[in-house]
């Protein structure tokens, strides 16, 4: 990729990523590589209401927080905290209307983007650079690309969310000494013909093998929606896992997640939460592309049955199809079968602590 010439290491970064929890995520990978290549270089991140409450505790960066439950003042609000600054480049590594629309609020005369096929919702009418088409990236690798557009080189990828005593000794609580520690986020967000969501009953089954092979205790997060708290109650009645579903802020899951040995999650935020805390994740992906959105580092833990999905519901192959297409069939996740996830399972539980002797 040809490097933007910023004449000299840029002094001050803006970077737009709203949303969502796990597209942050891949966010501030991008930002630690920046740091690490340009310590004394201040980072300003506008971020979205719910995101910020995951990276609140961050220090070394200053965020402006976009509420958009507070519809037009939520502009007014981030044109303010603009005032009186200016940016050597504005990094736009979202590409939707309302952060399109915040673009042009940033005094940068560099503002860099995606590329024509991924500047959704017309982004190219509102940056004036864009970084180069990559197919078949990763959208952690999209966010990366950003940093070495303008210069930055690889370094080994951080995250570094920092945790209070008070998160740390909250999830030491939910430890029970030996045993392994499992958290389970069954649910995706709840959007219109989202179908990631795996059945209770293959949850119920790996969750018996968890607690009858390696005496693993299990615990079950959420949100307070309808149906997280049908799976929590349904799985807690029918298992001995703890139902914590509803119960736990955002930065306490991370805590749990972080404290835990495994997680099992759908295409979901904790799936990224766990690559950024360095825990190996067991993803559940049919309907999406695992290499396009999967857990980043535990790509051998996932359990990919999105060609099969591709076959049976869109009649296609993966190379044919319009990159990180979605398969909309309510029954696409039955495709992974209860023998996928323990086979994961096993293979992540057996691999042998690097400390023990």
């Amino acid at each position: 990729m040809p490097e933007i010439d910023l004449q000299s290491k840029p002094e001050r970064i803006c970077v737009i990523r709203l949303s969502a929890i796990g597209d942050t995520c891949h966010a501030l990978a991008a930002i630690r590589r920046l740091q690490d290549n340009w310590p004394e270089t201040h980072i300003t991140w506008i971020i979205g209401k719910t995101e910020f409450r995951l990276m609140s505790a961050i220090r070394d960066i200053d965020f402006i927080v976009f509420d958009k439950s507070r519809g037009r003042a939520a502009y007014r609000d981030v044109r303010a905290q603009l005032k009186r600054k200016q940016f050597d480049v504005a990094l736009c590594m979202h590409a939707s209307l309302r952060a399109n629309l915040l673009v042009r609020s940033v005094p940068s005369r560099l503002r860099l983007g995606f590329d024509r096929a991924r500047a959704r919702d017309f982004q190219w009418l509102f940056t004036n650079r864009r970084i180069d088409a990559t197919p078949g990236e990763h959208a952690m690798e999209a966010m990366l690309a950003f940093a070495s557009a303008i210069g930055a080189r690889p370094t080994e990828l951080r995250w570094d969310i920092p945790l209070t005593n008070q998160e740390r000794e909250f999830a030491a609580r939910h430890r029970d000494g030996a045993r392994p520690l499992v958290l389970i986020s069954p649910c995706s967000s709840q959007r219109h013909r989202n179908y990631r969501n795996w059945r209770v009953d293959r949850y119920v089954a790996v969750i018996s093998h968890l607690e009858s092979k390696y005496g693993a205790r299990v615990i079950i997060t959420g949100g307070p929606s309808g149906i997280e708290t049908e799976y929590g109650e349904q799985l807690s009645f029918n298992t001995g896992a703890d139902d914590l579903v509803g119960q736990t802020s955002l930065r306490e899951v991370a805590a749990l997640i972080a404290s835990s040995d495994l997680v099992i999650c759908p295409d979901s935020g904790p799936a990224h939460i766990a690559t950024a805390m360095g825990t190996p994740v067991v993803g559940l992906y049919a309907t999406s592309n695992p290499a396009r959105t999967g857990p980043y580092v535990s790509r051998e833990l996932t359990v990919n049955r999105y060609p099969d999905a591709i076959r049976r519901y869109l009649g296609s192959n993966v190379r044919d199809l319009r990159w990180g297409q979605r398969v909309r069939h309510p029954d696409a996740m039955d495709l992974i079968s209860v023998s996928d996830v323990i086979e994961k399972i096993d293979f992540a539980l057996s691999i042998p602590d690097i400390d023990d002797n």
